[in-house]
């Protein structure tokens, strides 16, 4: 799978990719910039804190995450490519705790994200590469689904709780990042390697699937939308850069403009 999903890259990027993370990138700025309306400047819209706003950041945070499993294969260092991340999820918590504790990012997208990566390139040549891609996308996504409720008590079939877990099992910081989240714990963005490193391994194998399927290799997938496949290029650096810009821009302006 590895071999082949590298193959792929080297004959041209996937523009697609790009433009869909790059969309991605969009959709996240318009959720975050409703979230400081909200919460920092005390917007009432009610709606967003209803089943619709959920819906919008998972459609989100599933796409990201898909993409970077799906993407891993192509990166020729994905240990130096994970620890950038894993690096900008760290700057992003030190930023939150120092500036506005009361809303800091602790184990946030990028944190989880590193890890997984990290954690998937560790294993890529002594399990992962071993076990066939279609073989590895049903159980990944089976884990996923019944793992989804680990956060908030037990595992199941998504939010709904089948099998609850012992509450001993929720203590602490570490068992927090496993995804046994502490009951005091507290963070605005919060990304446990239960369940969502199932959702990055989807994605990394159904790019196995794909590239074995010749899917990858079809035109379509060199086509995109050349500003959010810009975007998506680029989509670490602006994910550290776009919530500072939206903090700046909402504490700044007068209460009248954004009425």
């Amino acid at each position: 799978m590895e071999g082949a999903a590298e193959q792929e890259n080297r004959k041209g990027r996937l523009e697609l990719l790009d433009t869909i993370r790059g969309f991605t990138m969009i959709s996240m700025t318009l959720y975050h910039g409703v979230w400081d309306l909200v919460y920092i400047r005390g917007f009432s819209m009610p709606w967003y804190r209803g089943q619709a706003a959920f819906i919008w950041q998972q459609s989100i945070c599933w796409t990201f995450i898909l993409l970077s499993g799906f993407c891993l294969p192509f990166s020729k260092r994905p240990f130096r490519r994970g620890l950038q991340v894993f690096g900008g999820g760290l700057i992003v918590s030190a930023a939150t705790l120092l500036l506005m504790p009361q809303d800091r990012v602790v184990f946030g997208v990028l944190t989880f994200i590193g890890s997984a990566m990290l954690l998937t390139a560790a294993l890529k040549g002594p399990v992962l590469s071993r076990i066939p891609a279609a073989g590895g996308l049903i159980p990944s996504m089976l884990l996923f689904v019944f793992t989804y409720g680990v956060n908030a008590g037990g595992f199941g079939v998504f939010r709904r709780i089948l099998l609850p877990l012992p509450p001993q099992l929720y203590s602490g910081y570490p068992m927090t990042f496993l995804g046994f989240t502490d009951p005091r714990f507290y963070s605005t963005d919060y990304f446990s390697l239960i369940p969502w490193l199932f959702l990055f391994l989807t994605g990394y194998y159904l790019n196995g699937c794909m590239t074995k399927a010749g899917v990858l290799r079809r035109p379509v997938m060199r086509r995109g939308v050349p500003v959010l496949s810009a975007l998506g290029r680029h989509s670490l650096l602006y994910y550290l850069l776009h919530q500072v810009i939206l903090y700046l821009a909402l504490v700044l302006l007068p209460s009248a403009l954004l009425s």
